[in-house]
C-alpha cells in the first residue's frame, strides 16, 4: 500500500459512517442524491438485469445499502432469491425490513467486506454492485474481487456495476470534477460540495471506466457493455 492509500479510511471507519447514514440510502424514488442520474441508473441496471436472465434468478447485491437495487429489481423481476452483502449491519437491517413485503422468494444477508465474505461458485445469475467498488484500494484488490465475482456467477450471468469513476486524462478529470462540483453546489451549497469532496478524498479509490471494462475481460468475462456515463459516474455490465 502506498502512502496515499495508507491515509485512506479503514474498513472500520467506512462502516461507522454508513452505520449512521442509513436514511440517505433509503429512498427508492431518488436513490442517493450525491450521485448523478441515480434514479435513471437504478432503473436501467435493474431493467437490463431482468432482460438478461429469464425465469427464476439468484441475485447477489454487493454493498446493498438499504436495498434500493434489490427492491427495484424485484419490481422488474418478481420472485428472485436474494443474497445481500454490506459492511453495515444497520444498512442490512433496513434492507431486510424493506424487502419483507416484496416478492423475494428468499433473503439471505452477510455483514462484512465482500473481499472476506465466502461466496459459493457458479451460483448467481445476477450480481449487482452499486457505489461500492470505489472502496477497493490497489490493483490486487480490484483483480481479486472481480475474479471472486466471476467465480460466483453462473455461465450467462450478468455483473452490473454503477459507481464513481476516475478519469485517466488530466484535462478530462479537471473538467468532469468541476462539473460534479457544480452539481453538488446547485443541489445544496458550497459547504455540501466540500463535504462530499472531502469524504471522497478520504474514503475512495475509484478507477476509470476503461480500467474496469478491461479488467472484466482480463479476468474472463466474455462480453462487456457501457450502460451510462455522466461526469464522474458510470455504469456498465459484464456477462460471464
Amino acid at each position: 500500500m502506498n502512502d496515499t492509500q495508507s491515509q485512506k479510511s479503514t474498513v472500520e471507519e467506512i462502516r461507522a459512517r454508513f452505520d449512521n447514514d442509513v436514511e440517505r440510502f433509503s429512498n427508492l424514488e431518488t436513490g442517493q442524491s450525491a450521485t448523478l442520474d441515480a434514479r435513471l441508473v437504478l432503473d436501467l441496471i435493474t431493467r437490463v438485469a431482468a432482460a438478461q436472465v429469464p425465469g427464476d434468478a439468484k441475485v447477489l447485491d454487493i454493498g446493498c445499502g438499504a436495498g434500493n437495487y434489490t427492491l427495484r429489481l424485484l419490481q422488474q423481476k418478481p420472485g428472485c432469491d436474494c443474497t445481500l452483502i454490506d459492511l453495515s449491519q444497520p444498512m442490512l437491517t433496513r434492507a431486510v425490513e424493506r424487502l419483507e413485503n416484496s416478492s423475494a422468494s428468499h433473503i439471505e444477508t452477510h455483514c462484512g467486506d465482500v473481499r472476506d465474505v465466502p461466496l459459493p461458485s457458479e451460483t448467481f445469475d445476477i450480481v449487482m454492485a452499486a457505489a461500492v467498488l470505489h472502496h477497493l484500494r490497489d490493483d490486487n484488490d480490484w483483480e481479486q474481487t472481480f475474479r471472486k465475482v466471476l467465480d460466483a456467477m453462473k455461465p450467462g450471468g450478468m455483473f452490473l456495476v454503477s459507481d464513481l469513476v476516475e478519469q485517466e486524462v488530466a484535462a478530462v478529470r479537471e473538467v468532469q470534477w468541476e462539473r460534479y462540483g457544480d452539481y453538488l453546489r446547485e443541489l445544496k451549497d458550497d459547504n455540501y460540495r466540500q463535504a462530499v469532496f472531502d469524504y471522497i478524498e478520504k474514503e475512495d479509490t475509484p478507477r476509470s471506466l476503461a480500467y474496469q471494462l478491461n479488467l472484466c475481460r482480463e479476468v474472463g468475462f466474455r462480453q462487456v457493455d457501457v450502460l451510462h456515463a455522466n461526469t464522474c459516474f458510470a455504469s456498465y455490465c459484464a456477462v460471464k
